[in-house]
C-alpha cells in the first residue's frame, strides 16, 4: 500500500484575528481546530495581510444524514430496493445544498462587509467562492494557525471552510519490500507456475486456487473493472508482456484501457522499481485474473509537476464534489490549469469520467492528517458512488495498528516514530468503503490449508477508527468479535469504545508476489496485492449478474457482514498485526481488526449474488 505522505509547508496561513466582526449578527461558535500539524508538515512563514487568498465556503449537503440509509436501501439483501442504484443526475439532486444554506451563508458575508459582486457561487452549486485576503479572512472567521470561528446561525450551513486547518494529501510510494531478483524466463531459475510452491511465491494459479476463481468473463464491455495509479508512478509495457507470456493467455502485448485524469500519463524518465512496481503489480494480478476477456481501465491521475490527490481523482467521477470552476482548494489540491513547464495547460477534469464498476485503489494516509470535517466530506462521495452502483476498495495499510511507515500516534496528536497510539488509516477508516487486509500462505503449508494473517515483511493494517462511528452493518460482527475477545491494552492507546467503525473488511493474500519489474521477477508483499486481486474477484461476480441482467452489486458492505454470505469467506484465526510497540490484534473466529470477515470465496459469493 502506498501513502499520501504530506509535502513540506512552503508557507502557512498565519490566521491571527486583528478584528472582530459585528457581533450583532450571532455569537461565534468555533468549527474546526486542529491539534497538530500533520507528518511531513512545517510552519514556515506567515503570510502577509495583503496577501490575496481564494477563500471557499463548502456548504453542507441537503439529506446528508439519510445518506447511510439510504445506501442501504439499495445495498441490503434482505431491501426491496437492492440493486436499484441511482443515476448520478439522482445523487446530485438529492444531496445539493438547500437555498436556504447559500442565503444564510451569502447573506451573512455580505452584511460583514464583503461587496456582493465579490460572493459566486461554484457551477456545482455546492461551494460559496470569495477572492479574499488574508486580513479580511482572519477577521471573518476569528481564525488563528491552529482554528477558525463563524456565526453560531451559519455553523449548520458549512460544512467547513478552506484555505484554514486542511492538509490534502498527494500520493507518493509507500516502499514494497522486495527480495533479491529470482530470474528471467529461459535465465537459470525461471517462475514457478504449478501452484504447489504457494508458501514460496504466489502466482495467478495459487490465488485461484485458494479462492477458487476459475471463471471466463462473458459481459464483454457491459462490464468494468478499474485501477487508480497517481503519477509518477507507471507501468512498463514490456513488464505486462513479460509476466503474460509465463501466466496469461492472450495477454502478450495488451494494455490497460487508460483513461488520464488532469494531465496523468505514463511518465518513462524515471524506470526503477520505486516508480514502476505498484502499477506492474496491480496491472499483472488484475488483467491476467480476470483474464482477456475483461477489459482492465487504468485511472492514471496528475500530471509530473502538480501531481493528484484522492480529492482531485473524484472530482473527475462527479462533477458535484468539484469545489469551483472545475477545480479543488488550491491551499489542498492541485490546481489547473497549471504554470509550471510540463505541467497540465488544461482545466480540472470535472466530473469527465464514468466510475468503473469496481474500483481498486492501493493508497492511503493517515485518518489524523485530516481533519474531522474534511474526512467525513470525502467519505460521503464514497457513499454517493455507492448508490451509483460502484464498488469502492481500498488496500488497509501495511503496518498493523501503525499508520504509513510505522508512525504512531502521541497523546498530543502528533505523528512520529515512536508514538505508542494505535494510528488508523483513511479512507479505510470511511465506512461506505471496502478496506481489505492482508493474508499469507505460511512457509511450509499449502493453497489446501488456511491461510494466516500476513506477518512476512507487512502486517495487515486494521483497527478502530478514531473519526467514524460504527455502521449497523458492522455492529454484529465487531460486538462479537470485542465480547468474545477482551482488549488488555490500555484504553489509552486505541479507540477503544466499541462504537467505531472497525477495518478491514475482508483480506486476500499479500505476500511473496511474483513480480515482472524492470525486466526481472522478484518477490513483493503488501495490502496493495490484496486490494486488486479481491476487486478481479468482485469484477467476475458483477460479469456473471450482468450476464443475468441482473444490477452491480454496488457497495458490498452490507451483503457481506450479512448471514447468507457467511459461507462465501474461509475464516483466518492465526497471526496478528502488530505496530506501535504492541502485537496489535489477533486474528480470530469470525471477524477480527487484522484479517476482517476472512478470504473470499468466489464459487459461495458468485451463488450468493446470483441469488440477489
Amino acid at each position: 500500500m502506498r501513502p499520501f505522505i504530506l509535502p513540506v509547508l512552503s508557507f502557512t496561513l498565519g490566521l491571527a484575528a486583528s478584528a472582530i466582526p459585528d457581533p450583532t449578527i450571532s455569537p461565534y461558535k468555533l468549527h474546526e481546530k486542529r491539534s497538530h500539524i500533520p507528518a511531513g508538515w512545517a510552519r514556515a512563514r506567515t503570510l502577509e495581510p495583503s496577501a490575496s487568498i481564494p477563500l471557499r465556503f463548502a456548504l453542507a449537503q441537503s439529506n446528508i444524514e439519510h445518506i447511510e440509509a439510504l445506501l442501504n436501501e439499495v445495498s441490503h439483501p434482505a431491501s426491496p430496493s437492492y440493486g436499484n442504484h441511482w443515476s448520478a443526475g439522482q445523487v446530485a439532486a438529492k444531496f445539493a445544498p438547500s437555498t436556504e444554506s447559500v442565503e444564510i451563508v451569502r447573506s451573512w458575508l455580505i452584511e460583514s462587509g464583503v461587496e456582493p459582486h465579490r460572493v459566486k457561487l461554484s457551477p456545482t452549486k455546492g461551494w460559496l467562492e470569495v477572492d479574499s485576503t488574508v486580513e479580511e479572512a482572519e477577521n471573518l472567521l476569528l481564525a488563528e494557525y491552529h482554528s477558525y470561528h463563524l456565526p453560531e446561525h451559519v455553523v449548520p450551513h458549512v460544512d467547513f471552510v478552506t484555505p484554514t486547518i486542511h492538509f490534502d494529501a498527494k500520493p507518493q510510494k509507500h516502499d514494497q519490500q522486495n527480495r533479491v531478483p529470482i530470474g528471467q524466463p529461459g535465465q537459470g531459475s525461471s517462475p514457478k507456475t504449478t501452484g504447489k510452491d504457494c508458501d514460496e511465491q504466489i502466482t495467478p494459479i495459487c490465488l485461484r486456487t485458494l479462492y477458487g476463481l476459475w471463471y471466463e468473463p462473458v459481459s464483454g464491455e457491459s462490464n468494468s473493472y478499474g485501477i487508480v495509479e497517481y503519477t509518477p508512478q507507471a507501468y512498463i509495457q514490456s513488464d505486462l508482456d513479460m509476466f503474460a507470456k509465463n501466466f496469461s493467455t492472450g495477454l502478450e502485448g495488451v494494455s490497460p484501457t487508460m483513461v488520464s485524469i488532469d494531465g496523468g500519463f505514463l511518465q518513462t524518465v524515471n524506470v526503477s522499481f520505486g516508480y514502476n512496481a505498484e502499477s506492474n503489480l496491480d496491472l499483472e494480478y488484475s488483467m491476467t485474473l480476470v483474464t482477456k476477456g475483461q477489459n482492465v481501465t487504468l485511472y492514471q491521475v496528475g500530471d509530473a509537476i502538480e501531481g493528484a490527490s484522492f480529492n482531485t481523482f473524484l472530482d473527475a467521477l462527479d462533477g458535484t464534489y468539484c469545489t469551483y470552476d472545475g477545480g479543488d482548494d488550491p491551499w489542498q489540491d492541485p490546481v489547473y490549469p497549471g504554470t509550471a513547464d510540463g505541467g497540465n495547460t488544461g482545466h480540472e477534469d470535472c466530473g469527465t469520467v464514468k466510475p468503473a464498476n469496481v474500483i481498486s485503489t492501493s493508497y492511503g494516509y493517515n485518518e489524523a492528517d485530516l481533519s474531522v470535517a474534511y474526512a467525513i466530506r470525502q467519505c460521503n462521495e464514497y457513499a454517493k458512488l455507492g448508490l451509483m452502483g460502484v464498488t469502492i476498495l481500498y488496500s488497509s495499510g501495511d503496518s498493523g495498528v501503525g499508520g504509513n511507515g510505522g508512525y504512531c500516534l502521541n497523546p498530543g496528536g502528533n505523528v512520529t516514530a515512536d508514538g505508542k497510539i494505535f494510528n488508523p488509516t483513511f479512507p479505510s477508516t470511511c465506512p461506505y468503503v471496502t478496506s481489505v487486509g492482508a493474508t499469507q500462505v505460511s512457509p511450509g503449508q499449502s493453497v489446501s490449508e488456511p491461510e494466516n494473517a500476513c506477518e512476512e515483511v507487512i502486517y495487515s493494517g486494521g483497527g478502530f477508527s478514531n473519526y467514524f462511528s460504527l455502521p449497523d452493518y458492522q455492529k454484529g460482527a465487531v460486538e462479537g468479535y470485542l465480547a468474545a475477545n477482551p482488549i488488555s491494552y490500555s484504553k489509552d492507546i486505541y479507540n477503544s469504545t466499541g462504537t467505531s467503525r472497525a477495518y478491514p473488511d475482508l483480506s486476500a493474500n499479500g505476500a511473496n508476489y511474483l513480480l515482472a519489474i524492470d525486466g526481472l521477477f522478484q518477490l513483493v508483499y503488501g495490502t496493495s496485492a490484496s486490494s486488486p486481486v479481491v476487486g478481479a474477484i468482485l469484477t467476475m461476480v458483477n460479469d456473471a449478474r450482468l450476464a443475468c441482467n441482473k444490477s452491480t452489486i454496488g457497495f458490498i458492505n452490507p451483503t457481506i457482514y450479512s448471514p447468507e454470505f457467511a459461507l462465501g469467506f474461509k475464516d483466518v484465526t492465526n497471526g496478528t498485526n502488530p505496530g506501535c510497540g504492541t502485537l496489535g490484534f489477533n486474528a480470530t473466529k469470525d471477524w477480527d481488526p487484522v484479517t476482517g470477515l476472512g478470504t473470499p470465496y468466489f464459487p459461495s459469493l458468485l451463488a450468493t449474488w446470483l441469488a440477489l
